[in-house]
Protein backbone atom coordinates (compact mmCIF):
# COMPACT_ATOMS: atom_id res chain seq x y z
CA UNK A 1 0.00 0.00 0.00
CA UNK A 2 1.35 3.43 -0.91
CA UNK A 3 1.05 6.33 1.47
CA UNK A 4 -0.72 8.39 -1.16
CA UNK A 5 -3.55 5.85 -1.28
CA UNK A 6 -5.10 7.02 1.96
CA UNK A 7 -8.11 4.71 2.11
CA UNK A 8 -10.03 6.73 -0.44
CA UNK A 9 -12.78 4.10 -0.37
CA UNK A 10 -13.52 5.08 3.24
CA UNK A 11 -12.84 1.65 4.73
CA UNK A 12 -11.12 1.24 8.07
CA UNK A 13 -8.15 -1.12 8.37
CA UNK A 14 -8.81 -1.84 12.01
CA UNK A 15 -6.06 -4.40 12.55
CA UNK A 16 -3.33 -2.03 11.35
CA UNK A 17 -4.81 0.99 13.14
CA UNK A 18 -5.19 -0.91 16.41
CA UNK A 19 -1.63 -2.21 16.17
CA UNK A 20 -0.14 1.24 15.61
CA UNK A 21 -2.20 2.85 18.38
CA UNK A 22 -1.23 0.02 20.75
CA UNK A 23 2.39 0.65 19.82
CA UNK A 24 2.24 4.35 20.57
CA UNK A 25 0.23 3.86 23.78
CA UNK A 26 2.89 1.57 25.25
CA UNK A 27 5.56 4.01 24.10
CA UNK A 28 3.71 6.81 25.90
CA UNK A 29 3.56 4.77 29.12
CA UNK A 30 7.33 4.23 29.00
CA UNK A 31 7.95 7.93 28.37
CA UNK A 32 5.47 9.01 31.04
CA UNK A 33 7.16 6.74 33.56
CA UNK A 34 10.73 7.81 32.81
CA UNK A 35 10.35 11.57 33.35
CA UNK A 36 9.20 11.51 37.00
CA UNK A 37 11.32 8.43 37.80
CA UNK A 38 14.57 10.10 36.83
CA UNK A 39 13.61 13.32 38.61
CA UNK A 40 12.88 11.40 41.83
CA UNK A 41 16.23 9.60 41.62
CA UNK A 42 18.18 12.81 41.03
CA UNK A 43 16.33 14.52 43.86
CA UNK A 44 17.33 11.71 46.25
CA UNK A 45 20.92 12.17 45.13
CA UNK A 46 20.79 15.82 46.19
CA UNK A 47 20.99 17.21 42.67
CA UNK A 48 19.81 20.83 42.38
CA UNK A 49 16.43 21.62 40.74
CA UNK A 50 18.22 23.59 38.01
CA UNK A 51 20.39 20.58 37.14
CA UNK A 52 17.33 18.28 37.18
CA UNK A 53 15.58 20.65 34.77
CA UNK A 54 18.61 20.75 32.45
CA UNK A 55 18.79 16.95 32.51
CA UNK A 56 15.11 16.65 31.57
CA UNK A 57 15.61 19.15 28.71
CA UNK A 58 18.03 16.77 26.99
CA UNK A 59 15.21 14.57 25.70
CA UNK A 60 13.37 17.34 23.80
CA UNK A 61 16.75 18.52 22.49
CA UNK A 62 17.13 14.99 21.11
CA UNK A 63 13.72 15.37 19.45
CA UNK A 64 14.79 18.61 17.80
CA UNK A 65 18.11 17.25 16.55
CA UNK A 66 16.68 13.98 15.20
CA UNK A 67 13.55 15.36 13.52
CA UNK A 68 15.22 16.54 10.28
CA UNK A 69 16.81 13.08 9.87
CA UNK A 70 13.58 11.04 10.00
CA UNK A 71 12.43 11.35 6.35
CA UNK A 72 15.88 10.30 5.09
CA UNK A 73 16.01 7.37 7.55
CA UNK A 74 12.58 6.18 6.41
CA UNK A 75 13.66 6.31 2.77
CA UNK A 76 17.07 4.72 3.34
CA UNK A 77 16.15 1.85 5.69
CA UNK A 78 12.36 1.66 5.40
CA UNK A 79 9.92 3.11 7.92
CA UNK A 80 9.14 -0.24 9.54
CA UNK A 81 12.77 -1.21 10.04
CA UNK A 82 13.58 2.27 11.36
CA UNK A 83 10.73 2.16 13.90
CA UNK A 84 11.59 -1.36 15.11
CA UNK A 85 15.25 -0.44 15.49
CA UNK A 86 14.28 2.66 17.47
CA UNK A 87 12.09 0.61 19.83
CA UNK A 88 15.03 -1.72 20.54
CA UNK A 89 17.48 1.19 20.98
CA UNK A 90 15.04 2.93 23.34
CA UNK A 91 15.01 -0.15 25.59
CA UNK A 92 18.81 -0.26 25.51
CA UNK A 93 19.14 3.44 26.36
CA UNK A 94 16.76 3.12 29.30
CA UNK A 95 18.75 0.12 30.53
CA UNK A 96 21.96 2.16 30.32
CA UNK A 97 20.33 4.97 32.29
CA UNK A 98 19.30 2.50 35.00
CA UNK A 99 22.79 1.00 35.05
CA UNK A 100 24.77 4.25 35.27
CA UNK A 101 22.74 6.23 37.88
CA UNK A 102 24.96 9.26 37.27
CA UNK A 103 23.60 12.73 36.54
CA UNK A 104 26.45 13.64 34.20
CA UNK A 105 26.26 10.43 32.17
CA UNK A 106 22.51 10.89 32.01
CA UNK A 107 22.90 14.08 29.95
CA UNK A 108 24.10 12.29 26.79
CA UNK A 109 21.94 9.25 27.48
CA UNK A 110 18.75 11.32 27.86
CA UNK A 111 19.70 13.19 24.69
CA UNK A 112 20.11 9.86 22.86
CA UNK A 113 16.82 8.49 24.17
CA UNK A 114 15.15 11.58 22.65
CA UNK A 115 16.95 10.87 19.37
CA UNK A 116 15.90 7.21 19.17
CA UNK A 117 12.32 7.52 20.45
CA UNK A 118 11.40 10.40 18.15
CA UNK A 119 11.31 8.42 14.85
CA UNK A 120 9.12 5.79 16.51
CA UNK A 121 6.63 8.47 17.55
CA UNK A 122 6.71 10.37 14.24
CA UNK A 123 6.33 7.31 12.01
CA UNK A 124 3.51 5.91 14.14
CA UNK A 125 1.66 9.20 13.74
CA UNK A 126 2.23 9.13 9.98
CA UNK A 127 0.80 5.61 9.77
CA UNK A 128 -2.32 6.53 11.74
CA UNK A 129 -2.96 9.58 9.54
CA UNK A 130 -2.42 7.56 6.37
CA UNK A 131 -4.70 4.73 7.51
CA UNK A 132 -7.57 7.06 8.49
CA UNK A 133 -10.33 7.48 5.90
CA UNK A 134 -10.78 11.24 5.29
CA UNK A 135 -14.41 11.18 6.49
CA UNK A 136 -13.36 9.69 9.84
CA UNK A 137 -9.96 11.27 10.32
CA UNK A 138 -11.16 13.66 13.04
CA UNK A 139 -12.49 10.98 15.38
CA UNK A 140 -9.55 8.64 14.72
CA UNK A 141 -6.95 11.31 15.48
CA UNK A 142 -9.01 12.18 18.56
CA UNK A 143 -8.72 8.55 19.68
CA UNK A 144 -4.99 8.64 18.93
CA UNK A 145 -4.47 11.81 21.01
CA UNK A 146 -6.59 10.38 23.83
CA UNK A 147 -4.57 7.16 23.95
CA UNK A 148 -1.25 9.05 24.00
CA UNK A 149 -2.45 11.33 26.79
CA UNK A 150 -3.76 8.37 28.78
CA UNK A 151 -0.47 6.56 28.28
CA UNK A 152 1.57 9.48 29.56
CA UNK A 153 -0.79 9.79 32.53
CA UNK A 154 -0.53 6.04 33.24
CA UNK A 155 3.28 6.13 33.33
CA UNK A 156 3.51 7.86 36.74
CA UNK A 157 0.80 5.53 38.07
CA UNK A 158 3.09 2.58 37.33
CA UNK A 159 5.54 4.06 39.82
CA UNK A 160 2.90 3.73 42.53
CA UNK A 161 2.91 -0.02 41.93
CA UNK A 162 6.65 -0.67 41.56
CA UNK A 163 8.20 2.28 43.41
CA UNK A 164 11.18 4.34 42.30
CA UNK A 165 14.03 2.35 43.86
CA UNK A 166 16.34 -0.09 42.11
CA UNK A 167 15.68 -1.89 38.84
CA UNK A 168 11.90 -2.61 38.99
CA UNK A 169 10.73 0.74 37.52
CA UNK A 170 13.41 0.59 34.81
CA UNK A 171 12.42 -2.97 33.95
CA UNK A 172 8.81 -1.83 33.49
CA UNK A 173 9.96 0.87 31.07
CA UNK A 174 12.30 -1.50 29.22
CA UNK A 175 9.53 -4.11 28.92
CA UNK A 176 7.18 -1.41 27.60
CA UNK A 177 9.60 -0.50 24.79
CA UNK A 178 10.09 -4.18 23.93
CA UNK A 179 6.32 -4.74 23.88
CA UNK A 180 5.99 -1.61 21.76
CA UNK A 181 8.29 -3.17 19.15
CA UNK A 182 6.37 -6.46 19.32
CA UNK A 183 3.03 -4.72 18.67
CA UNK A 184 4.54 -2.95 15.67
CA UNK A 185 6.10 -6.13 14.27
CA UNK A 186 2.71 -7.88 14.28
CA UNK A 187 1.12 -5.33 11.93
CA UNK A 188 4.13 -4.21 9.90
CA UNK A 189 2.95 -5.97 6.75
CA UNK A 190 -0.37 -4.09 6.86
CA UNK A 191 1.13 -0.62 7.17
CA UNK A 192 1.38 1.85 4.27
CA UNK A 193 4.83 2.53 2.84
CA UNK A 194 6.28 5.92 3.67
CA UNK A 195 9.71 5.44 2.10
CA UNK A 196 8.69 6.45 -1.41
CA UNK A 197 11.32 7.07 -4.09
CA UNK A 198 9.50 9.89 -5.88
CA UNK A 199 9.24 13.55 -4.92
CA UNK A 200 11.05 14.21 -1.68
CA UNK A 201 10.30 16.91 0.87
CA UNK A 202 12.71 17.69 3.70
CA UNK A 203 11.73 19.00 7.12
CA UNK A 204 13.23 22.41 6.34
CA UNK A 205 11.54 22.40 2.94
CA UNK A 206 8.19 21.66 4.56
CA UNK A 207 8.23 24.62 6.93
CA UNK A 208 7.23 27.34 4.41
CA UNK A 209 4.43 25.07 3.20
CA UNK A 210 2.58 25.05 6.55
CA UNK A 211 4.08 27.70 8.82
CA UNK A 212 0.75 28.42 10.54
CA UNK A 213 0.26 24.75 11.42
CA UNK A 214 3.78 24.61 12.83
CA UNK A 215 3.15 27.79 14.82
CA UNK A 216 0.09 26.10 16.33
CA UNK A 217 2.27 23.16 17.40
CA UNK A 218 4.75 25.53 19.10
CA UNK A 219 1.87 27.18 20.96
CA UNK A 220 0.30 23.85 22.02
CA UNK A 221 3.62 22.47 23.24
CA UNK A 222 4.63 25.66 25.01
CA UNK A 223 1.24 25.91 26.72
CA UNK A 224 1.29 22.31 27.95
CA UNK A 225 4.87 22.43 29.21
CA UNK A 226 4.41 25.88 30.72
CA UNK A 227 1.33 24.83 32.67
CA UNK A 228 2.85 21.55 33.88
CA UNK A 229 6.00 23.30 35.04
CA UNK A 230 4.58 26.52 36.48
CA UNK A 231 0.95 26.06 37.56
CA UNK A 232 2.11 24.71 40.96
CA UNK A 233 4.31 27.81 41.29
CA UNK A 234 1.33 29.96 40.31
CA UNK A 235 -0.73 28.39 43.10
CA UNK A 236 2.01 29.15 45.62
CA UNK A 237 1.52 32.89 44.95
CA UNK A 238 -2.04 32.43 46.24
CA UNK A 239 -0.92 30.20 49.15
CA UNK A 240 -2.81 27.27 47.65
CA UNK A 241 -1.57 23.92 48.97
CA UNK A 242 0.38 21.61 46.69
CA UNK A 243 -2.21 18.83 46.85
CA UNK A 244 -4.92 21.11 45.45
CA UNK A 245 -2.67 22.32 42.63
CA UNK A 246 -1.73 18.72 41.80
CA UNK A 247 -5.43 17.89 41.67
CA UNK A 248 -6.02 20.84 39.33
CA UNK A 249 -3.30 19.55 37.01
CA UNK A 250 -4.95 16.13 37.09
CA UNK A 251 -8.25 17.77 36.17
CA UNK A 252 -6.57 19.45 33.19
CA UNK A 253 -5.16 16.12 32.02
CA UNK A 254 -8.61 14.55 32.47
CA UNK A 255 -10.09 17.22 30.19
CA UNK A 256 -7.39 16.50 27.65
CA UNK A 257 -8.09 12.75 27.72
CA UNK A 258 -11.89 13.02 27.73
CA UNK A 259 -12.47 15.61 25.03
CA UNK A 260 -10.19 14.84 22.05
CA UNK A 261 -12.65 12.44 20.40
CA UNK A 262 -15.59 14.90 20.70
CA UNK A 263 -13.35 17.61 19.23
CA UNK A 264 -12.41 15.25 16.41
CA UNK A 265 -16.07 14.54 15.67
CA UNK A 266 -16.72 18.28 15.63
CA UNK A 267 -13.88 18.71 13.12
CA UNK A 268 -15.60 16.22 10.82
CA UNK A 269 -18.79 18.34 10.89
CA UNK A 270 -17.04 21.70 10.61
CA UNK A 271 -13.35 21.81 9.63
CA UNK A 272 -10.17 21.11 11.58
CA UNK A 273 -9.02 24.69 10.99
CA UNK A 274 -12.22 26.19 12.40
CA UNK A 275 -12.21 23.89 15.44
CA UNK A 276 -8.57 24.75 16.05
CA UNK A 277 -9.45 28.46 16.02
CA UNK A 278 -12.25 27.79 18.52
CA UNK A 279 -9.79 25.87 20.73
CA UNK A 280 -7.25 28.70 20.59
CA UNK A 281 -9.93 31.29 21.44
CA UNK A 282 -11.22 29.28 24.41
CA UNK A 283 -7.64 28.79 25.61
CA UNK A 284 -7.18 32.58 25.63
CA UNK A 285 -10.42 32.89 27.58
CA UNK A 286 -9.09 30.36 30.11
CA UNK A 287 -5.97 32.50 30.59
CA UNK A 288 -8.20 35.51 31.30
CA UNK A 289 -10.38 33.58 33.76
CA UNK A 290 -7.54 31.87 35.66
CA UNK A 291 -6.76 34.78 38.05
CA UNK A 292 -10.48 35.40 38.57
CA UNK A 293 -11.46 31.80 39.34
CA UNK A 294 -8.32 30.30 40.90
CA UNK A 295 -9.66 30.61 44.46
CA UNK A 296 -13.26 29.62 43.62
CA UNK A 297 -14.93 26.23 42.97
CA UNK A 298 -15.46 27.28 39.31
CA UNK A 299 -11.76 26.71 38.68
CA UNK A 300 -12.41 22.96 38.41
CA UNK A 301 -14.64 23.01 35.30
CA UNK A 302 -12.51 25.85 33.94
CA UNK A 303 -9.27 23.85 33.97
CA UNK A 304 -11.08 20.76 32.62
CA UNK A 305 -12.13 22.70 29.52
CA UNK A 306 -8.77 24.48 29.42
CA UNK A 307 -6.94 21.16 29.26
CA UNK A 308 -9.27 19.89 26.53
CA UNK A 309 -9.03 22.86 24.20
CA UNK A 310 -5.33 23.62 24.73
CA UNK A 311 -4.35 20.11 23.61
CA UNK A 312 -7.10 20.25 21.00
CA UNK A 313 -4.94 22.83 19.21
CA UNK A 314 -2.44 20.06 18.51
CA UNK A 315 -5.04 17.40 17.68
CA UNK A 316 -6.70 19.68 15.11
CA UNK A 317 -3.30 20.51 13.64
CA UNK A 318 -2.65 16.79 13.08
CA UNK A 319 -6.05 16.40 11.41
CA UNK A 320 -5.38 19.34 9.08
CA UNK A 321 -1.92 17.98 8.29
CA UNK A 322 -3.53 14.75 7.12
CA UNK A 323 -6.11 16.66 5.08
CA UNK A 324 -3.53 18.73 3.24
CA UNK A 325 -0.49 16.49 2.74
CA UNK A 326 0.42 12.97 1.60
CA UNK A 327 3.58 11.09 0.73
CA UNK A 328 6.96 12.47 1.67
CA UNK A 329 5.37 15.83 2.58
CA UNK A 330 3.32 14.06 5.28
CA UNK A 331 6.43 12.36 6.70
CA UNK A 332 8.37 15.64 6.64
CA UNK A 333 5.38 17.42 8.18
CA UNK A 334 5.14 15.01 11.11
CA UNK A 335 8.87 15.30 11.69
CA UNK A 336 8.54 19.09 11.59
CA UNK A 337 5.70 18.84 14.13
CA UNK A 338 8.00 16.94 16.46
CA UNK A 339 10.76 19.51 16.00
CA UNK A 340 8.36 22.39 16.72
CA UNK A 341 6.97 20.55 19.78
CA UNK A 342 10.51 20.45 21.13
CA UNK A 343 11.03 24.13 20.37
CA UNK A 344 7.80 25.15 22.12
CA UNK A 345 8.51 22.91 25.10
CA UNK A 346 11.96 24.39 25.60
CA UNK A 347 11.22 28.06 24.83
CA UNK A 348 7.92 28.87 26.54
CA UNK A 349 8.43 27.67 30.15
CA UNK A 350 11.52 29.88 30.72
CA UNK A 351 9.69 32.78 29.03
CA UNK A 352 6.67 32.33 31.30
CA UNK A 353 8.89 31.88 34.34
CA UNK A 354 10.72 35.12 33.56
CA UNK A 355 7.38 36.91 33.18
CA UNK A 356 6.36 35.63 36.62
CA UNK A 357 9.57 37.12 38.04
CA UNK A 358 8.57 40.50 36.55
CA UNK A 359 4.76 40.52 36.87
CA UNK A 360 4.22 38.09 39.73
CA UNK A 361 1.67 35.26 39.46
CA UNK A 362 -0.11 36.84 36.50
CA UNK A 363 3.02 36.48 34.40
CA UNK A 364 1.92 32.90 33.65
CA UNK A 365 -1.55 33.59 32.19
CA UNK A 366 -0.24 36.77 30.51
CA UNK A 367 2.48 34.83 28.67
CA UNK A 368 0.31 31.86 27.74
CA UNK A 369 -2.58 34.09 26.75
CA UNK A 370 -0.32 36.29 24.62
CA UNK A 371 1.08 33.44 22.53
CA UNK A 372 -2.41 31.98 22.02
CA UNK A 373 -3.86 35.37 21.12
CA UNK A 374 -1.05 35.92 18.59
CA UNK A 375 -1.93 32.56 16.99
CA UNK A 376 -5.65 33.44 16.89
CA UNK A 377 -5.01 36.84 15.29
CA UNK A 378 -2.62 35.35 12.75
CA UNK A 379 -5.23 32.73 11.84
CA UNK A 380 -7.85 35.45 11.26
CA UNK A 381 -5.50 37.63 9.22
CA UNK A 382 -4.37 34.67 7.09
CA UNK A 383 -8.00 33.78 6.45
CA UNK A 384 -8.75 37.31 5.25
CA UNK A 385 -5.72 37.33 2.97
CA UNK A 386 -6.56 33.95 1.46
Amino acid sequence: MDLAEQNSDGTMQWAAITGVIATVSVFAIAQGLSYPLLSFILQRQGVSPAMIGLSAAMTPVGFIVSSPLIPALARRFGAGRTALTCAALSAIMLALIGWTQNVYLWFPLRFLIGVVTNPLYVLSEVWVIALAPPARRGRLMGIYSTVISAGFAAGPLCLLAVGTDGWPPFLVGIAAFVFCGACLALVLGRLPKVDEAGHRVSVMGFMPMAWLLLSAVVVAAGFEQGVLALLPVYGAYYSIEETRMSALLSMMIAGNIAMQVPLGLLAERLTARLVRFICVSLTVLGCVLLPVLIETPLIWPCVFVWGAVSYGIYTMSIVELGERFTGSALVAGNAAFSLMWGVGGIAVPPLAGGAMDVFGANGLPITLGAICLALALTTVLRGRMA
